[in-house]
């Protein structure tokens, strides 16, 4: 699609009062006609838009505006998921789709080691002994050497498994293509197979895009299939998980432990019995968002705004079947 123009391109930022506006608004102002909106503002606000920024990138406001939006040429997500605007009308329509794929790469894969050295060095269970002012001595595990399967072979998952080996952990990937030369991986498994591939494991790492093919992966047969001293990682979406099967896992000791950052409802409701649980270790969808990362998305859609309006190509397009961005874009 041929995405140059020439005129000045009308843009909307779809923003919330939880969000700064972005540090950079200005040069994008000097770049194009800006109207910055809320949800409840979305549907007139893009009715004449050429491109359309979810700043809010947790909002679920598009679908309802998007039969007004007969004009737009380009939609950029500032997340790294974009399984929330992937509505059928959406990705029928051919719209070019980007977002900030690479940007949470490292800061996720850093949470993952430190979740699997935390777990592995038991240092819940410091906090838990200070606490209780008790000075017990024990023994903790050694990370050298433990398997880790990790689900996803993106750009989170290969992050992932570059630090997870620095870290002397043995490291298998699971994805949609099986293969044994992988560069950061070695072997990569079939994860629509994953209860096969899952025993021995010492941890197990969600990091994979939600699509219609990784909804529920982690279900009750899973779990089943997992050692009982395994431990679980989800930094990928809560919906990857059956969170019931989940729960009745960890009480079960079917499993050691579980760390979360992502849940089936954000916020993880004051009710969940997984704010109780010993073994479960709650996050508040906080991997990737170390500090300044919103001026870092910021950037990457400044890039692409450039480029849009100078009819060069976009970076981080997202195919709209797979879910993601390709490694080839």
């Amino acid at each position: 699609m041929d995405l140059s123009t020439t005129r000045r391109p009308r843009l909307v930022i779809l923003t919330s009062d939880k969000r700064a506006d972005p540090y950079n608004l200005e040069e994008i102002q000097a770049l194009a006609d800006v109207v910055l909106t809320d949800a409840d503002g979305l549907p007139d606000a893009i009715a004449d838009a050429d491109a359309l920024l979810l700043w809010d990138f947790f909002s679920r406001a598009l679908p309802d505006a998007w039969p007004r939006a007969s004009r737009l040429r380009w939609l950029h997500v500032s997340s790294a998921g974009v399984d929330h605007v992937l509505f059928d009308e959406l990705v029928a329509s051919g719209l070019p789709i980007t977002n900030a794929h690479g940007f949470f790469d490292q800061p996720i894969a850093e949470f993952v080691l430190a979740s699997v050295l935390a777990h592995v060095k038991d240092l819940h269970g410091s906090k838990e002994l200070q606490r209780a002012r008790v000075w017990r001595h024990r023994e903790t595990g050694r990370a050298a050497d433990q398997r880790v399967l990790v689900i996803g072979t993106g750009g989170i998952g290969r992050a992932t498994a570059r630090l997870l080996r620095a870290a002397g952990l043995d490291v298998t990937g699971a994805g949609r293509r099986t293969r044994q030369d992988d560069p950061d991986f070695g072997t990569v498994v079939d994860s629509a197979r994953l209860a096969e591939h899952v025993a021995g494991m010492d941890h197990v790492v969600m990091a994979a895009p939600l699509t219609p093919q990784t909804r529920g992966l982690i279900d009750a047969g899973v779990l089943a299939a997992m050692e009982p001293h395994a431990h679980l990682v989800n930094i990928g979406r809560g919906a990857h998980v059956d969170e019931e099967a989940l729960i009745e896992a960890l009480r079960g000791g079917q499993i050691a432990a579980a760390s979360l950052d992502v849940f089936a409802t954000e916020p993880l409701p004051p009710e969940s019995p997984l704010w109780d649980l010993d073994n479960a270790h709650v996050s508040a969808h906080m991997s990737g968002d170390v500090r300044g990362w919103q001026d870092g998305l910021a950037d990457i859609f400044l890039d692409n705004l450039r480029r849009f309006t100078s009819g060069a190509p976009l970076r981080n397009l997202v195919d709209p079947v797979r879910g993601y961005v390709p490694r080839s874009s």
